[in-house]
């Protein structure tokens, strides 16, 4: 079963994650089929980029029974985060708009996929979490560009406590565009896309540009940081155990 879909018609592409099911993990098979589908919006010259789920949650991040069950653990998380931070180096250049549309949980990468939209639009009853020092693993996916958006301590609070966040505390602060009732999302979506469309593509990539090189100038630089340092993570001691005791259900004793 592919992992992600895409649609493409009247300059807008729709790249839907389709593993419901599952909770839409981000495994390997998923990010390299999320990777051809931006490969496929920029060959189409999109205006908008909608990144969108099925099922109850937009993604639950890593599959961790995946980083238990790899003969590798280091290489795996290494490979993982390369196809990761290639996407979201992607999303971060096109020359397009994108938008991130979440109901339920975004946690983990599913947080940082979420957050490398330029704009964010939440369901009422979505919750965000970071979740990767609960498992011994430090940030990737763009974490550490959060700060850039959310100021140092928001984001070290996500990073180092390990918050839920409602969906009303994400916009707060300011993770969240547009926050709408659970049973308006389709149509508060299809209203904001239309008027992206609506307005000057040129103008609009211009201020994304602008914008996005100003807050974060080393972006390439800080998403290959985050492959180096979570592949070491992943590896040892406290990341086995982190792993080990998500799958068990317990709390982690970790010992470094």
């Amino acid at each position: 079963m592919n992992s992600v879909s895409y649609n493409h018609a009247d300059g807008i592409a729709r790249i839907t994650l389709t593993r419901g099911d599952r909770g839409n993990p981000l495994d390997q098979a998923a990010m390299s089929s999320l990777a051809r589908s931006i490969r496929r919006a920029r060959a189409d010259d999109v205006h908008v980029v909608v990144l969108a789920s099925e099922g109850r949650s937009f993604s639950v991040g890593g599959d961790v029974s995946a980083f238990a069950a790899a003969d590798d653990t280091e290489q795996m998380v290494d490979d993982l985060a390369e196809t990761l931070h290639r996407a979201i180096s992607d999303l971060h250049r096109m020359n397009a708009i994108v938008v991130s549309v979440v109901t339920g949980a975004a946690a983990g990468a599913g947080l940082a996929l979420a957050a490398a939209a330029d704009l964010v639009i939440a369901s009422a009853s979505a919750k965000f979490t970071m979740a990767y020092t609960g498992i011994g693993f430090s940030p990737d996916g763009g974490s550490s560009l959060l700060p850039a958006s959310l100021g140092l301590h928001r984001a070290l609070r996500l990073a180092l406590l390990n918050p839920v966040l409602t969906a009303e505390e994400a916009h707060s602060v300011g993770l969240v565009a547009h926050l709408c009732e659970d049973d308006v999302v389709d149509a508060d979506v299809e209203r904001i896309v239309g008027q992206l469309r609506a307005g000057s593509r040129s103008a609009q990539v211009a201020a994304k540009r602008l914008m996005r090189e100003t807050a974060t100038p080393s972006a390439e630089a800080a998403l290959r940081r985050e492959t180096l340092s979570i592949r070491t993570r992943a590896a040892s001691p406290d990341g086995r155990e982190g792993v080990t005791a998500f799958l068990e259900k317990r709390s982690p004793e970790f010992r470094s």
